[in-house]
């Protein structure tokens, strides 16, 4: 009795139950650990992306992020930065127009030491994994438990979101991203290339360190391409890819599997509510409680759950981890007479983050709708707009801060 008296305790003693073990989910745990909340998190294997149909399920993973300087401080304070070799620093970015324009940023001339990291996915999450392991505050679970605060950290497919009847707006774009990796003839000398097109938009993010010769490949192409070169022969693809970068890294050699997803933008209308009663996670009755009712608790949206953004400034990680980060700041300052579940303190969360999400949001769509138009008068005015932006000087170093989350 006195043993089942004391699971009963300890199943109550949660603060928060974050579900879905991702990147997200798992800095939002270590971050509220470090604060002496004790949290819950619920594993999920629901996949990110879509493989190539054909691919081995064990083929290694072909996703890279762009972190920017203050995901990279975040991770770096959570002791879960990759080693050497899995983290390139970006000292340069070149952006390519359809016509004869280009944009160029250098960290130099900004005085910093880069405009962003890219980050091999497998090797972030296996730190962020281990992480996880030796924190005492953390129990990872395979099923929702009670607590006065659900974090729902799922992606953009997220379940327990429709569950809760929550709208999510959508706007999707007719283009679909392909991602793999290239060994280049070059090495990528920690430059981030890209090219719009009347093919899409197609990055060459570096990889390997600074020596390294390998990059990772994000291609946003039209819908009515994607199959002809999601399943084209190796040769074929690379071909199109040697063509769309203009030869820029020399020879290209495939090194790994395409994989593919569906681009949109998306927010959810709500971010945060009560669990309905008969939804609500219930509390295990210890027999001083017995016959009492449990509080079912608030829930909250972050990452992908909550709002989607085009990938052509590689934001979307950098969105989600800026949640985690300021969720916890919240929770951490809420004062010991308040719950976590605290629905005011969620709603300050939601209205902080939308209001930083908006403006990055129009300059995403804006820029995507602006190249998805094949009019030569469109074509014409976007690549003068490029050039001015270049000439711009104090308006350009302060889109860089922006994007650098300074």
């Amino acid at each position: 009795m006195l043993w089942r008296f004391y699971n009963a305790r300890m199943a109550q003693n949660f603060d928060i139950c974050i579900r879905g073990a991702g990147i997200v989910g798992r800095t939002l745990a270590l971050l509220l650990a470090r604060e002496r909340l004790r949290v819950a998190l619920v594993e999920s294997s629901a996949p990110s992306v879509s493989a190539q149909p054909g691919a081995e399920a064990d083929q290694a993973d072909v996703r890279a992020y762009a972190l920017n300087a203050a995901s990279a401080q975040l991770l770096q304070a959570l002791r879960v930065w990759p080693q050497a070799g899995q983290v390139t620093a970006v000292r340069q970015m070149q952006v390519h127009g359809d016509g004869d324009s280009c944009v160029q940023f250098a960290a130099a001339a900004h005085e910093v030491d880069a405009l962003a990291w890219i980050v091999d996915v497998p090797a972030l999450e296996e730190r962020l994994a281990q992480a996880v392991g030796y924190q005492p505050l953390i129990e990872v679970v395979q099923a929702q438990v009670a607590a006065p605060l659900t974090a729902i950290c799922e992606g953009r497919a997220s379940s327990t979101r429709q569950e809760l009847g929550v709208e999510f707006d959508v706007q999707p774009y007719a283009q679909t991203a392909i991602a793999t990796r290239l060994r280049c003839e070059r090495p990528h000398e920690q430059i981030a290339r890209q090219w719009f097109s009347a093919l899409g938009i197609l990055a060459f993010l570096p990889l390997g360190g600074e020596q390294g010769q390998e990059v990772a490949v994000v291609w946003s192409l039209p819908q009515s391409m994607v199959a002809q070169w999601l399943h084209a022969d190796a040769p074929d693809f690379v071909d199109m890819l040697d063509s769309l970068s203009h030869g820029a890294q020399g020879a290209l050699e495939l090194q790994g599997a395409r994989r593919a997803w569906p681009l949109q933008q998306a927010m959810a209308q709500r971010w945060c509510g009560v669990w309905p009663p008969t939804q609500a996670p219930q509390v295990p009755q210890v027999p001083m409680q017995e016959g009492r009712a449990a509080d079912p608790g608030s829930w909250v949206l972050l990452g992908d759950a909550a709002h989607n953004v085009h990938p052509l400034a590689g934001q979307g990680l950098n969105l989600g981890l800026a949640d985690a980060s300021a969720l916890a700041q919240l929770l951490a300052q809420r004062g010991a007479w308040r719950s976590a579940g605290d629905l005011k303190l969620l709603r300050r969360y939601e209205r902080a983050r939308k209001a930083s999400l908006l403006p990055l949001g129009w300059v995403m769509d804006g820029i995507q709708q602006l190249f998805a138009r094949p009019e030569g008068k469109v074509q014409v005015l976007r690549n003068w707009g490029m050039n001015q932006f270049e000439r711009s000087g104090p308006l350009k170093h302060w889109a860089v801060r922006q994007a650098m989350g300074l």
